[in-house]
């Protein structure tokens, strides 16, 4: 057998990485891991942590308005983004540091750079030295990517979000994704002055209909302007007599001139001209607009990786590529791109490669939430895609909560079961209300289990809560 220099060596340090390299360490073998970046990956430095942050920083607008009406003597405040923004940049360093603590306490070798494959069995390091392994995972994520568009530079993307020096007064948003729209209403929160542009005919494709009609009609009541059906035609600094710069090197077809130099940065004032014929200056654009697996210029092709149409790497039920010794998990995969589905991709693979158990990865029934105002929690299938494959029956409630109704504010909250007519299974559970995605994560064990609407209709309600809906609906609003 060939020696090599580690069992396993971990390109990316997100979190499914670095579970990976964890476990696997515990079973005795010998692992390295390469990042190039900051250990923690997009969902803890540049995602889902400081996203969460941002949204409870936003939430407190609300609650001083909601504080008078419960009888509190208070005022408005005003919100310190410095102050609020050293603060989160001091927390990032020190979740940084727990996984950095957590590899090294495993003994998991660290090469803070950038690091490619040069054969089967081959990583290169950004110094140049070179190194073998037995096993090679990649789990570098993915990235944010622009518009084909000119002046696209212009625009901020996701990652540029927590590193503005001072809140922009106005901004357009571009997108219709959960990313856009959970910046929309963290920065209408923060007090800037949202506008988002769609170009689709209802935010938050791909979930249930009901429920993101819901929430669009409850961000435009907060004050965001929204405009479906809207993309932006022409965008320039603003200033600058509306002069377009062609699109930047990578991000279209090349120009036939060499450009001049690009005016202006991401988050600097901006001109556009909207579809819609809207035409107005922003403080500041962002593009949600997608995002790209991490997969250009890592040698993966040349080393007999399959590269699929979106640039994701193509891997089987085991996250195992076309070359038996490298495996790929987390966001570069773009299967199911959520950070818990990264690190149950990472356990599956050390129970099958470590541990002399095949596990394949189940990415059935995942429960998930989006950090709207108010949030959205879903598992399962909308009403849309159940009733496309079985007939079906809709138990749905909308109504006023009890905590908001009282403070005189027009909230409303929707709780919704999609069941199979013939198993009586609940194929879909829908929840848009305040703390959604922590009534998601239980109701989510119910799904998963494969409940019936009887079984629900069992359970005892808690009273008076939000979520004792989920348990009273007795009859059908509609059959599909």
């Amino acid at each position: 057998m060939a020696d090599f220099d580690y069992d396993l060596f971990v390109i990316g340090g997100g979190s499914g990485g670095v579970r990976a390299a964890r476990v696997a360490a515990a079973t005795g073998a010998k692992v390295a891991l390469a990042e190039d970046s900051r250990l923690g990956g997009t969902c803890v430095i540049r995602g889902c942590v400081p996203k969460k942050l941002m949204v409870f920083a936003s939430e407190y607008r609300e609650m001083f308005a909601d504080a008078r009406a419960y009888g509190w003597d208070l005022g408005d405040g005003a919100f310190d983004w410095p102050r609020f923004s050293g603060q989160l940049n001091t927390e990032l360093d020190r979740l940084e540091g727990v996984y950095r603590g957590l590899l090294e306490g495993s003994k998991v070798e660290i090469f803070d750079q950038r690091a490619k494959l040069s054969g089967t069995h081959e990583v290169t390091l950004a110094d140049g030295r070179t190194t073998s392994a037995k096993h090679i995972l990649i789990a570098t994520g993915g990235h944010p990517v622009r518009p084909e568009m000119p002046n696209a530079h212009l625009g901020m993307v996701s990652d540029d979000i927590f590193h503005m020096e001072k809140l922009p007064r106005s901004i357009l948003i571009v997108g219709g994704g959960y990313i856009a729209c959970e910046f929309a209403c963290i920065l209408h929160g923060l007090g800037v002055e949202v506008t988002q542009f769609y170009r689709g005919a209802q935010i938050l494709r791909g979930f249930d209909g009901e429920a993101r009609g819901l929430i669009a009609d409850q961000m435009q009541e907060r004050g965001i302007d929204l405009h479906l059906g809207t993309n932006i035609v022409e965008m320039t600094p603003a200033g600058s007599d509306h002069v377009s710069v062609p699109v930047e090197e990578g991000m279209g077809p090349p120009a036939t001139e060499t450009p001049a130099p690009p005016e202006g940065r991401p988050g600097d004032p901006v001109w556009v001209k909207a579809s819609n014929g809207m035409e107005r200056v922003f403080d500041a654009v962002l593009f949600a607009t997608g995002r790209a697996p991490n997969t250009r210029d890592m040698g993966l092709e040349e080393a007999g990786v399959k590269i699929g149409r979106r640039g994701e790497i193509v891997v089987d039920d085991f996250s195992q590529t076309a070359v038996p010794s490298i495996y790929a998990i987390g966001d570069v995969t773009n299967r199911v791109n959520l950070t818990p589905v990264a690190i149950r991709e990472g356990m599956a693979f050390v129970e099958t490669v470590f541990k002399g158990n095949p596990t394949p990865v189940d990415h059935d029934l995942i429960p998930s939430a989006v950090f709207t105002q108010p949030e959205f929690g879903t598992i399962g299938l909308s009403e849309e895609e159940a009733r496309d494959q079985e007939p079906v029956e809709i138990y749905c409630t909308s109504f006023r909560p009890m905590q908001s109704a009282f403070a005189g504010r027009p909230d409303r909250v929707l709780m919704k079961l999609v069941v199979s007519k013939e198993t009586r299974r609940v194929l879909g559970c829908h929840i848009v209300a305040p703390n959604a995605g922590e009534m998601i994560q239980l109701a989510g064990i119910a799904v998963k289990m494969g409940a019936t609407k009887e079984d629900f209709d069992r359970t005892v309600a808690v009273h008076p809560t939000m979520a004792e809906e989920l348990v009273t609906m007795k009859s059908p609003v509609r059959t599909a």
